[in-house]
């Protein structure tokens, strides 16, 4: 399964087998972990075997089963911190997915267990994202059109469209889709687009952002653009 093939094939998954990751996906996870938290400036840590942290309240509220493992997004307090968890978090769900996982963004529904991660001074945990081999493959929900999140149109690009169009099977929350793209122009031999979070009262918008900026850029191919 290609990245492209796994954004339309992903879909949040809270039931699991009670199947361990395999020695060899646990590497090439940790592998893609350790360079992403360089390149974003985070610390991702991965969790096995550990069913505590989806057993309380919250998680029977979230209709878990089985979510015996996880990735703790954590990383060092910022205003962007929330953005690059998004953004870097959907690598591994896209990876994940293409290994054969499924997986799900947990913004609430979840207990911090002491013991199971590490935090440096200055760092805190942004949301967690439940990883495993699903019951099921989950289901896709009613979404917005290009039209209504975008202005794309005939004078746009056609990879405008196309980055549009794989940022709307991004993973928000409870689907809210308070996002948009906006296409603006061409400077210095760059083409330049716009995206925005929306206001939303449950929030998560920037983890949304960034979740949605890493599908639009997947979606739009190698294009020459900020």
């Amino acid at each position: 399964m290609t990245i492209q093939e796994a954004i339309e094939a992903r879909h949040s998954v809270r039931a699991y087998k009670d199947q361990p990751l395999s020695e060899e996906i646990v590497k090439l996870l940790e592998d893609e972990i350790v360079k992403l938290n360089n390149e974003g400036q985070l610390h991702i840590q991965l969790v096995c075997n550990e069913p505590k942290a989806f057993q309380g309240t919250m998680a029977k509220y979230g209709k878990f089963r089985n979510a015996n493992n996880y990735l703790v997004m954590a990383g060092k307090k910022s205003d962007d911190l929330d953005e690059r968890v998004g953004y870097y978090g959907e690598h591994l769900v896209l990876l994940a997915q293409t290994l054969g996982l499924n997986t799900c963004w947990v913004g609430l529904s979840y207990s911090k267990v002491p013991g199971t991660y590490v935090l440096e001074e200055g760092e805190k945990i942004a949301c967690y994202i439940a990883i495993g081999y699903g019951e099921t493959q989950g289901v896709g929900h009613k979404i917005k059109t290009v039209e209504q999140v975008s202005n794309a149109s005939d004078i746009t690009p056609s990879w405008f469209k196309k980055g549009v169009e794989a940022a709307l099977f991004a993973p928000t929350a409870v689907n809210q889709q308070k996002f948009s793209f906006e296409y603006v122009d061409m400077s210095n031999n760059r083409h330049r687009v716009r995206a925005k979070k929306g206001f939303s009262l449950i929030g998560y918008t920037q983890i949304d952002l960034g979740i949605v900026k890493y599908h639009f850029e997947i979606g739009s191919g190698k294009v020459n653009f900020e």
